[in-house]
């Protein structure tokens, strides 16, 4: 039986990252993988929609064009060189893992893994099963998609993220279930490549995880573009016997019926636990995920678990971080620090970008803080109003006490690349004193970021 100093099951940005590190430390470290290294954010998640999502921003600029002077003429789109372009982004960045995977000594085993005893592993791969020992084993299995009690994905009438991303023809109308960040993403992506799309959301607003300026600001940004909006709304079951595919939806007015072509289904996820083993070695779980520490340790000795698997925030940033964390606490590093998973920033690729870190208001007024609010609109920068992209917002939140950055929410373009600003900045545990006196660069949108502080303590500059 082959013995592993560390084990680590599933290849994703948890896991991956987690084998590296082990390597790093001195581990003796093996992965076991079933399918692509990089997991779903890498093939079938973060990366591709991405590339997806700039093929729809393309086609906005396009549509945008003649306000800048352009006439585009003959113009003409396939979907499946887009589609294409999207898969090779996923392709090459699994190859380059592979790499780093040799690079660093991690030895890659293909298969399917099962724990078959306290500290150790069965692995099976086209019929042949495996036995390995590891003093420590990490689980980083992921999630999948969730289907509803009365609506499940089916590849064809209903798709999950993969169909959704594959897609070999535009859907002429296109329903969306589910207005959390992957909903809204297709919502807005199909919508910009010439799709008529309805989303769905049965919680009072979309994006429903956000500040509720941010909320409201997005539903008004997706129905100025033609999406319509339902919010505390149901779906109570789709008719799939006919040409059309028919929704029956159950609003506070009453029910309604809407016909479409697709139905895309993005109403969560759940944790990736079944046929692990867990049950015979009576391993915690909760809400189907795996319940852990603060250092991703179970409740079973030498048995770890870190990413979408052990619960929110399903993110793969958060992923990464934790599998460095609990890496690095097997190997008795000294002062790691636990996950605060209010320093663990959030980011929506639709359009407009929603990007946030931190308490919302609404969160930060029940923790019992007395709180300081900044606003500045994106209509009042001068970077934003020269590239055409003057819709939006940066709202920060201190504590009117400490001047403690408590939350800061942003929806506007590119605001995905700026939060991480004031994540620097709640890490570095920056006072709304000295974010106000630290100079940002000029013509920036960043600016907008200084300006949301400044009036924070009122001494915006700009509104």
């Amino acid at each position: 039986m082959q013995h592993y100093d560390l084990m680590v099951v599933g290849g994703g940005p948890g896991g991956y990252v987690a084998a590296i590190r082990a390597a790093q430390l001195g581990f003796k470290t093996a992965l076991v993988e079933k399918q692509h290294l990089g997991g779903v954010c890498l093939n079938w998640g973060c990366i591709p929609t991405k590339a997806l999502l700039h093929g729809a921003n393309v086609a906005h600029t396009i549509k945008a064009a003649e306000h800048l002077g352009f006439t585009v003429d003959n113009l003409s789109f396939d979907i499946n060189k887009l589609v294409k372009h999207s898969r090779s982004v996923a392709d090459k960045l699994s190859q380059g893992i592979a790499y780093l995977m040799k690079k660093n000594g991690v030895v890659v085993i293909d298969g399917t893994a099962s724990l078959a005893d306290k500290y150790r592993l069965d692995v099976s791969h086209n019929g042949v099963v495996t036995e390995y020992k590891a003093d420590n084993i990490i689980l980083a299995t992921g999630a999948r998609a969730r289907n509803l009690p009365t609506i499940k994905i089916d590849g064809q009438r209903v798709w999950g993220a993969r169909e959704a991303m594959t897609p070999t023809a535009l859907p002429r109308r296109l329903l969306v279930i589910g207005a959390g960040a992957i909903g809204v993403e297709f919502a807005s992506l199909y919508n910009d490549l010439g799709c008529d799309v309805t989303l769905v959301e049965a919680l009072p607003r979309i994006v429903p995880v956000e500040d509720a300026d941010i909320s409201a600001l997005a539903e008004k940004a997706f129905k100025q573009r033609g999406i319509k909006v339902h919010t505390s709304t149901l779906v109570k079951a789709l008719d799939t016997s006919g040409a059309d595919t028919i929704a029956h939806l159950e609003t506070a007015s009453g029910a309604q019926t809407v016909a479409v072509d697709q139905v895309i289904l993005a109403v969560g996820i759940t944790g990736n636990i079944e046929n692990l083993g867990l049950e015979q070695l009576s391993v915690a779980t909760e809400a189907n995920f795996i319940k852990t520490d603060a250092f991703g340790k179970t409740n079973l000795a030498g048995l770890y678990a870190i990413g979408d698997v052990a619960g929110a925030p399903w993110l793969a940033h958060k992923a990464s971080h934790e599998a460095v964390i609990c890496v690095e606490k097997i190997a008795g590093v000294e002062d790691v620090k636990p996950l605060n998973k209010q320093r663990v920033p959030g980011c929506t690729y639709c359009r407009p970008q929603i990007a946030s870190v931190g308490l919302t208001e609404a969160q930060a007024i029940a923790a019992g803080h007395s709180v300081n609010v900044g606003r500045f609109n994106l209509n009042a920068n001068g970077k934003s109003l020269a590239i055409n992209e003057g819709d939006g917002l940066v709202k920060t939140l201190f504590d009117a006490n400490t001047g403690e950055l408590l939350g800061a929410h942003m929806i506007g373009a590119e605001v995905t690349e700026q939060i991480q600003g004031f994540v620097i900045a709640q890490q570095l545990e920056a006072t709304e004193h000295e974010l106000a006196h630290t100079i940002f660069a000029h013509p920036t949108v960043s600016e907008s970021m200084h300006e949301s502080v400044l009036d924070s303590l009122g001494l915006a500059i700009h509104q």
